[in-house]
């Protein structure tokens, strides 16, 4: 008999999140960078070009350029700046090395999806786009696999209520405010039977107006919100951190040679080097499906949307969402976080803490100043988080509910309800229940990949060819 439900969703994270699961996903992204010829390495160049300049007179509801802010929404946001640093305190330092290689792979995993996105996607007479897994799933496997759409559908709805959508977009931002205007938690009321600061109940209620205002808009709304604030703040934030790594440039070996050593467990005791090197590999890789998706197949469905009718051009603008997302912007946390020393058990930090430590000891600036920039940055990229996983979960129901509008406006409300409860759970419960669903909703999309890689080599070879 289990003593907490904290037992229970550990024992249930370990089971998905087991050798099969990582091992799939692993495998998946090296079949297809293997069996696509190293594109993300050799066309990655071409994809950072056609990411910023839209192609003219495609089908479609948003630019190329919007949709890769949409994904990227969904995608830059608490697993960045939290999950890097749960995913190096749970697994030490080596969790960031098996996340930069699974995003590596991922980059082709991502390239398929995106590929695939606009090959399979149908587009209705009131030119509304319907696509994303499901539809590559029913329209490429064929009608007698559709139960397996409907898997990936039901579990993309539970991962936009109950995971990356909601509860820990919400949670790290109440954290992070909390943490730099009341850290003593001295404005306290009772919430739910547990002490919360005032701080982090007015963070909440804000949050969930805000996402109300925007994801009642549809689409086009969040497309517009998040093609502001993605840019700036990822470009913002890549500058912190920029000036942060400079000003311990002197570290940055030691830390590099930290996490290699770390990744195949020769710190740890004798004997007990695999299972360092196995729990490295399972929270780095578990985080690195948080933050890029890669695999997961949230993306392809925002890919869908985007005006375009060349599969292998938003393939390959898809695919810079994982480089961007964890290559940049993941390495430079861990790199920051590992230099700091802030993911040492005896410091007692957990999530954001974490990583506003390691930027408050890393920049020259005022501690205070420091964690203002953090926390900023946090609640932008959770935001529009928030905003990209509506939208997933919104397609989801739509297939689920053959396109029921009724459906789609009680899962809105949900949605917001989810946002308004998720500051009152604690971190450890949050991203657990996140990791468990992110599993769940990648294992159907990693099936559907493996089925139609065949399809997607063969036509990406052909378009190299004539080019």
């Amino acid at each position: 008999m289990f003593e907490t439900v904290g037992e229970i969703l550990d024992r249930i994270d370990s089971f998905v999140w087991g050798i099969p699961l990582i091992v799939m996903i692993l495998a998946t992204g090296i079949f297809l960078t293997l069996r696509l010829r190293g594109l993300n390495v050799r066309h990655l160049g071409k994809a950072l070009k056609f990411m910023v300049k839209n192609e003219e007179g495609g089908e479609g509801e948003v630019s190329s350029f919007g949709a890769l802010c949409t994904a990227l929404s969904a995608t830059i946001g608490t697993g960045n700046i939290v999950g890097v640093a749960t995913a190096i305190a749970a697994g030490g330092p080596g969790a960031l090395f098996w996340m930069i290689v699974a995003a590596f792979f991922g980059m082709a995993t991502k390239y398929a999806e995106g590929f695939l996105a606009i090959k399979y996607r149908t587009i209705d007479k009131d030119n509304h786009v319907l696509g994303g897994p499901f539809y590559y799933i029913e329209n490429g496997m064929g009608h007698k696999w559709k139960w397996l759409a409907k898997v990936f559908a039901f579990f993309g709805c539970c991962v936009g209520l109950f995971g990356i959508g909601t509860f820990s977009q919400v949670n790290g931002i109440s954290s992070a405010v909390n943490n730099f205007f009341d850290p003593e938690s001295a404005w306290c009321l009772t919430v739910f039977g547990r002490e919360i600061s005032w701080t982090v109940v007015i963070a909440g209620i804000i949050i969930s107006v805000c996402t109300a205002l925007v994801i009642i808009g549809g689409l086009k709304r969040i497309a517009g919100v998040s093609q502001v604030v993605v840019p700036f703040m990822a470009v913002f934030y890549v500058l912190a951190a920029i000036i942060l790594l400079g000003c311990n440039i002197e570290k940055i070996p030691g830390a590099v040679a930290e996490i290699v050593q770390s990744a195949f467990g020769l710190r740890a005791a004798a004997g007990g080097a695999l299972g360092a090197m196995l729990m490295a590999m399972q929270k780095g890789i578990a985080r690195g499906i948080f933050s890029n998706e890669a695999g997961l197949g949230s993306a392809p469905i925002a890919a869908a949307a985007a005006k375009t009718n060349d599969t292998v051009r938003q393939g390959l603008v898809s695919m810079t969402g994982t480089f961007i997302d964890t290559i940049i912007v993941c390495t430079m946390t861990g790199l920051s976080i590992v230099i700091a020393g802030s993911w040492m058990p005896e410091k007692g930090l957990e999530g954001v803490q974490i990583t506003m430590d390691a930027f408050a000891s890393g920049l020259p600036f005022p501690a205070v100043v420091s964690s203002f920039i953090l926390t900023v940055c946090l609640i932008f990229f959770a935001f529009t988080t928030i905003l990209g996983w509506d939208y997933y979960g919104e397609r989801c129901l739509e297939y689920l509910s053959n396109r029921n509008k009724t459906a789609v406006k009680v899962y809105r409300w949900l949605y917001i309800l989810a946002v308004f409860i998720g500051p009152y759970m604690t971190v450890s419960a949050v991203w657990t229940i996140a990791d468990i669903f992110n599993g769940l909703m990648a294992l159907p999309n990693i099936i559907a990949l493996i089925a139609l890689s065949g399809v997607v080599a063969r036509e990406t070879v052909a378009y190299f060819k004539k080019r």
